[in-house]
C-alpha cells in the first residue's frame, strides 16, 4: 500500500493580504485560473472568458440555495438564578432541526448551559425572538428552541447579518445582502454562500444558453462544515456535518441525458459536485432520479467521480475539506502547483476572490 494521505498534506502558505475582504467592484469582474486536466498546463484568465470555455451541448449545473441573515445576537437570561439578561452572545443558525428548532454556534459558548433563554433584540431594543437552549454540544454547538412568531423568517431579514465566514474581518454591511448571494439564489437555507455562483451575472447565463449549453440547478444548503476546521490528522478520519441537499426531477433527467449522449457535466462549485456524486451513489442502474435527503459525503484523492466532468470553484482554505475535493478531481500535486501560481500572480482567495476552472 501506498503513504496514506494526511490533512497536512494539504497545507500551503498564503499571504493574508491575499484574503478577499470585499467583493469585486462589479460582479462578474474576477480573475480566473485555468487548468487543463489533461496535462496540468495553466492560463491565466479572467471569469468573462468563462463561456468560451463552454462547449455547445454542455450541461451547467447550479445551486440554488439562498444564504439566509443567520447571524444574530443575543442577551442571556440564566434562569436558575434569575439573573436579568447581560452580555452580548453570538449565535449563527447552522440548520433546521424540527419546529422551531435550530442547530447553531454560539460564541462565547462557555457560560451558555442547558435552560438558559437567550433574548433577540429588534432594531429598538424591542425584544424579537426568544429562544431555549435545549442542548449542548462540542466547539460552541447548542440546539435552540425558539419561541413559536408568525413568520421566523421575516424576522430573521429584519434582525439578523449575513453569515460572512471569519477569514472577513469586518461586520458585514448592507452591499453584502446582495453580494454574497448568487443571482439564481432561489431556496432558502445556507449559512454560507456557494461561492462559485457569485461571479455569474443574468447577462453572463443569457450568454451561456444562447451558446447551446443547458443549465440546471441543484440545491444543497451549506451548513456547519463550511465553518468547522477539520481536526483529524488522517484523511480516514474526517467525519463531515450532514447537509441538505435536492436534485428536482428535472435536473435528474437533465444529467440522465447528458451522460448517455457524452455530453460534459460542468459543476459550477464544490457544493453542486457534492450533490450529484451524493445523489450518484444512490442512483439504481446507473440512472439518477429526483432525490432529496442530506450527505456527508467526503471527496478526496482516490475518490471516483461518475458525475462530473469539468468543475468551477473558488480557492479554498489550506487543509479543508474542499481543497481535498479539488485534489481528487485533479491531483493533489498538480492542484497545489496551481495555488503556488494563484499566490505568485496575486490572485485573491477565498468567498470573494477569484476563481479556477478545471476542465
Amino acid at each position: 500500500m501506498g503513504t496514506q494521505l494526511r490533512v497536512a498534506d494539504f497545507n500551503f502558505d498564503l499571504p493574508p493580504e491575499l484574503i478577499a475582504q470585499q467583493p469585486p467592484a462589479e460582479r462578474g469582474l474576477s480573475r480566473m485560473l485555468v487548468i487543463d486536466r489533461r496535462d496540468g498546463a495553466l492560463r491565466d484568465s479572467r471569469f468573462s472568458e468563462f463561456p468560451s470555455l463552454l462547449h455547445p451541448g454542455d450541461l451547467l449545473v447550479l445551486n440554488d440555495s439562498r444564504v439566509i441573515p443567520a447571524r444574530l445576537y443575543a442577551r442571556r437570561t440564566v434562569v436558575r438564578d434569575r439573573r436579568e439578561p447581560s452580555g452580548l452572545i453570538e449565535v449563527l443558525l447552522t440548520e433546521p432541526a424540527g419546529a422551531d428548532t435550530w442547530r447553531a454556534l454560539v460564541k462565547p459558548g462557555k457560560k451558555v448551559g442547558i435552560g438558559e433563554r437567550l433574548v433577540f433584540p429588534g432594531p429598538l431594543g424591542e425584544p424579537a425572538l426568544d429562544a431555549e437552549v435545549l442542548e449542548r454540544g462540542e466547539y460552541g454547538e447548542r440546539l435552540l428552541r425558539f419561541a413559536p412568531v408568525n413568520d421566523f423568517f421575516e424576522v430573521l431579514d429584519r434582525i439578523g447579518h449575513m453569515p460572512l465566514p471569519p477569514y472577513i474581518r469586518r461586520e458585514d454591511a448592507d452591499a453584502d445582502r446582495e453580494r454574497y448571494q448568487t443571482v439564481f439564489a432561489d431556496q432558502r437555507g445556507s449559512v454560507a454562500a456557494p461561492t462559485a455562483g457569485l461571479h455569474f451575472t443574468p447577462g453572463m447565463l443569457e450568454e451561456i444558453a444562447a451558446k447551446g449549453v443547458e443549465i440546471a440547478r441543484v440545491t444543497l444548503h451549506v451548513g456547519l462544515g463550511t465553518f468547522a476546521p477539520l481536526r483529524v490528522d488522517r484523511l480516514e478520519d474526517v467525519k463531515l456535518h450532514r447537509e441538505r441537499y435536492s436534485v428536482p426531477s428535472a435536473t435528474a433527467e437533465a444529467l440522465n441525458r447528458a451522460r448517455q449522449e457524452g455530453r460534459r457535466v460542468v459543476a459550477a462549485g464544490t457544493t453542486v459536485v457534492r450533490t450529484l456524486e451524493a445523489a450518484s451513489l444512490e442512483a439504481k442502474e446507473g440512472l439518477l432520479s429526483a432525490a432529496s435527503g442530506s450527505t456527508d459525503i467526503f471527496i478526496s484523492p482516490g475518490f471516483r467521480f461518475r458525475v462530473v466532468d469539468a468543475l468551477l470553484t473558488n480557492f479554498h482554505l489550506p487543509q479543508s475539506s474542499l481543497l481535498m475535493l479539488v485534489s481528487a478531481f485533479a491531483g493533489r500535486e498538480r492542484v497545489l502547483e496551481a495555488y503556488g501560481h494563484a499566490v505568485g500572480a496575486r490572485y485573491r482567495f477565498f468567498s470573494y476572490g477569484d476563481c479556477m476552472f478545471l476542465g
